[in-house]
């Protein structure tokens, strides 16, 4: 049979008996003998916990037994999320083998109790903010659409192991756009929620008031459905909101008919480095949108740079203050690309964070009343598509994502393939809503992939 793409479809097929877990995670353990090596995914397979676990769920399936949309479906974890299963390593030799012995943190135990299964632990750039090291002895993360070029990250081994079905799904983390800029780059799926929305207990900090853990799958429904188990309260993690979660599969077939989708062009489109492919998949992408109901509005996002800028001062001084004491006792361990990164944060002085923390906060109020008007807001995910893997710096990346701004104000942004460049390779559609609107944005996107079928676009190398 062919593989099925998405969490949806696959859900159908164990419940039909069109195929089991089991034969599922094989089929997968297949591919990745024969792509892994290519496209570096992995840091480490769980092949036999994977197995042992769909057997049990095959068989509580059999006994009528469901846990739901998520029971058998097989995922990836970004390595800085721990797991029961096996170590965490953050790609790196810094981190202290015992701190990945903590085992499943809240959303892991939500996930598995749900019925997923945990395929293994895939590559990330180091501690979620260096780029590969070739002279650390990690896998170097490629894109399934072309190896020449990156699949983004930080959630790397999320996005080219979802691209080139190694697992269904998968969960990246986000504090300047990890989930959505590989998303972007890999022609899937990727969902931001609001800030709070989804504990982070057992997850490697980068930025303590900038990180989310979220959900990587072909498509918005997928996402909808990861995030309805991720999401809520724990007493783990003192930022999470006890808002009411709300039913995300349940209104995401309502459509796009009467949503005001706001439009900034002045700072997303309208900017020399936006090549022309991007402008004019965007431009179609609207007019879908348009044409299925939404009316289209100009708008400018306050202060956009100024928070972008916020975004970056904020994380690295936070990721800084807790490398700080591995940095001055392992730094030949870490990889040169990190060391670079990191230590910017020790030039944040305590003013400038203070500072970007107050520009955060007039920000986010400023953007929050845009959805008084209006529903959403659209840009490009990326102003480029997927960049070559040699010579790779951050300092090339943040002028080329439109992610961070809704990093600093918190809001929730979700990035589907809208079309490619002329060269075959992704690019995406950034949706963002008001804070806990995680399913008006689940439903423009998916009224969006109903009517057009790129995040089932598959790169030509997974056609095996």
């Amino acid at each position: 049979m062919d593989l099925p793409l998405t969490i949806q479809d696959t859900a159908d097929a164990l419940r039909s008996g069109a195929i089991t877990s089991r034969e599922l995670v094989e089929i997968y353990i297949d591919r990745a003998e024969v792509l892994d090596e290519q496209i570096g995914c992995y840091i480490a397979r769980f092949d036999d916990t994977a197995r042992a676990a769909a057997d049990v769920l095959d068989a509580e399936l059999q006994a009528g037994k469901d846990r739901g949309i998520l029971h058998g479906i097989p995922l990836g974890v970004k390595d800085i999320i721990a797991t029961d299963d096996g170590p965490t390593t953050a790609q790196s030799l810094v981190l202290p083998s015992e701190w990945g012995d903590q085992g499943d943190g809240p959303v892991m135990q939500r996930l598995r109790g749900a019925g997923a299964i945990i395929m293994g632990k895939v590559t990330t750039m180091e501690f979620a903010c260096g780029t590969p090291d070739p002279d650390k002895p990690f896998p170097i993360p490629r894109n399934p659409w072309d190896l020449t070029t990156t699949p983004g990250g930080s959630s790397s081994g999320t996005g080219n192991g979802i691209a080139a079905g190694l697992f269904t799904a998968g969960l990246g983390t986000d504090t300047g756009g990890s989930v959505r800029w590989p998303a972007a780059l890999c022609g899937i799926s990727g969902m931001k929620q609001t800030f709070g929305r989804v504990p982070k207990a057992g997850c490697v900090p980068l930025g303590f008031t900038y990180d989310n853990i979220g959900p990587m799958a072909r498509s918005a429904w997928d996402c909808a459905a990861l995030l309805q188990v991720m999401a809520g309260a724990d007493e783990s993690d003192m930022t999470t909101s006890t808002i009411d979660v709300g039913d995300y599969l349940g209104t995401i077939e309502d459509g796009v008919a009467g949503m005001r989708i706001g439009v900034d062009r002045k700072n997303t489109i309208e900017q020399p480095i936006v090549t022309p492919d991007v402008a004019a998949t965007f431009e179609a992408a609207l007019a879908e949108l348009a044409d299925a109901g939404a009316e289209i509005i100009e708008i400018e996002i306050p202060y956009y740079q100024a928070l972008v800028d916020a975004d970056i001062v904020g994380f690295f001084a936070e990721a800084y203050s807790w490398h700080r004491g591995y940095l001055q006792s392992k730094w030949d361990d870490y990889g040169r690309p990190t060391r670079q990164s990191l230590i910017c944060g020790a030039l944040v002085s305590g003013g400038d964070y203070v500072q970007s923390q107050r520009v955060r906060e007039f920000g986010r109020n400023l953007v929050q009343d845009l959805f008084g008007e209006l529903d959403l807001i659209a840009t490009p995910t990326v102003v480029q598509s997927a960049p070559k893997v040699d010579g790779l710096s951050l300092t090339d990346v943040f002028p080329g994502i439109h992610t961070p701004v809704f990093n600093s104000t918190g809001h929730p942004s979700i990035a589907i393939p809208c079309g490619y460049d002329a060269s075959s390779m992704p690019l995406s559609l950034q949706l963002t809503g008001a804070y806990f609107q995680e399913a008006t944005v689940f439903r423009a996107a998916h009224a969006y992939q109903q009517a057009t079928s790129w995040h089932l676009d598959i790169a030509p190398m997974a056609m095996i």
